[in-house]
């Protein structure tokens, strides 16, 4: 496969929001119509990247009644500093390539993510991006293997509809994993023969597995576990098969030692506090093993979020 660069330019620009639904309890999904600036920086973004959005401006819901108790301490804090998202979908909207729109999957967890919940259609939102790394594809690669856990499912949503766009003749298989049904981002299927899949990637046709530590949702166990059966059991060829994967650290250390194992390439999209987006803050390293078999930091923000798993030194160790 041709290897297809991203584009270098980003800046700062306008959103216009089209819709903010809920999907769960606290997950929320956002959808962007960026002006023709944003979309010009947009025509070539690649799965993996992600935008700094200021929610600095919005306000909090009306009542007390309708902020959860776990949050009403962290609601009253200020929001000073831009948030870092990435996208569970980038489309074109009309017939232009100036008008781009993206959507955003977002857990209510602090007072950014609250506030984002006040958000309506026609409300205008800056935005700071593309920014970072994305994933890469390897030439002669048959196979993608997507394991997605919890939060770590909108990357990988986008990268599913691009593989399916830009690589046809791929096979995708899609792994989505977290504690219990609830802890999933996207509405569970149960299909005829009872077994549950993840709406959002079956609606690509898609092959797809769910899991839940408590078995609330498809297969009980850890989601890096039934990978390891299912390429035992589908005797996947290592120099026709790679894995992508984005999710909690611990989860990523597991993927990254299962790929190992198996001789798999892999690719993990990485997870810190990136106040700026752009490497000026230097607040988002990442240890990872440098050439001469020591040691350096790397900015998630700059140099990632996505790196090769065989680098990254994981601080839940592999």
């Amino acid at each position: 496969m041709k290897d297809r660069n991203q584009s270098p330019m980003r800046g700062c620009f306008e959103a216009t929001v089209i819709s903010n639904s809920r999907v769960r309890h606290c997950f929320y999904r956002l959808n962007l119509q960026l002006d023709a600036r944003g979309s010009s920086f947009f025509r070539h973004v690649r799965p993996g990247q992600f935008a700094e959005l200021d929610l600095s401006r919005l306000g909090l819901p009306a009542t007390a009644g309708a902020i959860d108790p776990y949050l009403r301490d962290a609601a009253v804090k200020s929001v000073m500093l831009r948030r870092p998202f990435s996208f569970s979908d980038v489309r074109l909207v009309s017939d232009s390539p100036l008008a781009i729109a993206v959507e955003i999957l977002y857990c209510v967890v602090g007072p950014s993510t609250l506030r984002m919940t006040m958000l309506k259609p026609l409300d205008i939102v800056s935005m700071i991006g593309p920014l970072g790394n994305g994933f890469r594809f390897p030439a002669n690669k048959s196979l993608a293997v997507l394991i997605a856990g919890g939060m770590g499912s909108p990357p990988l949503q986008h990268l599913a509809e691009y593989l399916r766009a830009h690589y046809p003749g791929m096979r995708t298989v899609v792994f989505a994993g977290a504690r219990t049904i609830d802890d999933f981002p996207f509405l569970v299927n149960v299909l005829e023969d009872g077994r549950c899949v993840p709406e959002e990637f079956a609606r690509l046709g898609e092959e797809s597995y769910i899991t839940t530590d408590d078995g609330s949702a498809g297969i009980r166990g850890l989601v890096t576990e039934y990978v390891d059966k299912w390429l035992g059991r589908e005797r996947v060829e290592a120099e026709e098969a790679i894995i992508y994967a984005c999710g909690p650290e611990a989860m990523l250390a597991a993927v990254a030692s299962l790929a190992e194992k198996h001789g798999l390439d892999c690719q993990v999209s990485m997870e810190r506090m990136m106040a700026c987006g752009i490497g000026v803050c230097q607040s988002c390293a990442i240890q990872v093993k440098a050439s001469d078999g020591r040691t350096e930091y790397r900015l998630c923000c700059k140099d990632g979020p996505v790196f090769d798993a065989k680098e990254v030194c994981f601080l839940h160790g592999k």
